[in-house]
């Protein structure tokens, strides 16, 4: 079965042609840098920018699988959470190529995609299941247990900013370029991360740091620590440049440790010893190496992968149950909320 997928859930355009065996024939990713002088996604643009160029994806991702509309035998796409007119760029798109042909459709919850994107055929994969799953990107933050390829167990999830989002602000705030996560690890590679002790990282604890009230769970909160990098930038003055290096390694590992932390503490509950990343932070090479360090079987797609994309919610349509035309015409696209339904 040759499967067509579409996501726009933010600011990347995306399809992508896989195989019902995971085998992925094309995965194009258009990723718009119109945000750049904003600081952050403008909700508005990135839906315009979806319009101006999906058609065009489309079109290459088919070219580049060697493939006509002729040849799909299944469409997917992403419902949410996401940004909503983004969101409903994408998906009312695939439902009209659907449609069009009387081809069945499937509706992706997002997440569902960054956990599926371990079962496709890359070089690392599949990885089956049983695994814990961290998922961590702008929108997202939590873990997972995945015990089937269809559906997954929450086991934390983050109460406010996601881990992605905090890599952003603080970048920001170190008067670094959008998107943050890249430009903060780069700067971090000079600098010394146990220069300053934030909350949630190691250092600080180990100085004596408040525990906080989610010691000992698996849910995240990062809102302390962007306040915490605030307040540190406003009593260094005129001093914080020279330090800003350290600065951003000492925040990165803040966030690194977070997520690391309990990744370990959900291995050990769970009785576990395999894990699985997904999500745009995902690709942060700190974070890989930290993870890589816990003694667990530890598989991490391919960058292109962890980043939003057009396969994994192919690959998570795989073990969906499709509907038929024209039963899938009413469905609506949603920002947040439960997964879909």
């Amino acid at each position: 079965m040759t499967i067509l997928a579409v996501e726009t859930s933010c600011d990347d355009t995306c399809a992508a042609v896989v195989d019902e065996d995971g085998t992925i024939r094309a995965n194009v990713i258009s990723s718009q840098h119109t945000h750049d002088r904003f600081g952050g996604v403008v909700p508005e643009i990135a839906a315009r920018q979806h319009l101006q160029v999906l058609d065009a994806v489309v079109a290459h991702a088919l070219a580049e699988a060697d493939a006509g509309l002729d040849d799909v035998e299944l469409v997917a796409a992403t419902r949410g959470p996401g940004l909503i007119g983004a969101l409903l760029v994408g998906f009312s798109h695939a439902k009209a190529l659907a449609a069009a042909r009387g081809l069945p459709f499937v509706p992706v919850d997002h997440l569902d995609g960054h956990v599926a994107a371990n079962f496709l055929r890359d070089a690392g994969g599949p990885f089956e299941p049983p695994f814990i799953c961290l998922v961590a990107s702008g929108g997202h933050t939590l873990l997972a247990r995945v015990d089937e390829h269809a559906g997954f167990a929450v086991l934390g999830q983050t109460l406010d900013d996601a881990a992605g989002e905090a890599f952003d602000k603080g970048a920001r705030m170190l008067g670094l370029g959008f998107p943050g996560g890249p430009a903060l690890e780069r700067l971090a590679a000079d600098g010394d991360d146990e220069a300053f002790a934030f909350p949630g990282s190691d250092a600080g604890r180990a100085r004596g740091g408040r525990r906080g009230a989610l010691a000992g769970t698996l849910d995240f909160s990062f809102a302390g620590l962007k306040t915490s990098l605030l307040y540190t930038l406003r009593d260094l003055g005129d001093g914080a440049g020279a330090v800003r290096a350290d600065l951003a390694a000492s925040y990165q590992r803040a966030i690194v440790d977070s997520l690391a932390g309990r990744c370990e503490r959900a291995l050990e509950a769970e009785g576990l010893a395999r894990l699985a990343i997904g999500g745009g932070v995902a690709a942060n090479g700190v974070l890989r190496a930290r993870l890589a360090g816990l003694g667990a079987e530890l598989h991490a797609p391919s960058m292109a992968l962890c980043t939003d994309n057009a396969a994994m919610i192919a690959s998570a349509a795989r073990y969906q149950a499709p509907l038929a035309y024209p039963d899938y015409l009413g469905l609506d696209a949603y920002a947040t909320g439960e997964r879909a339904a």
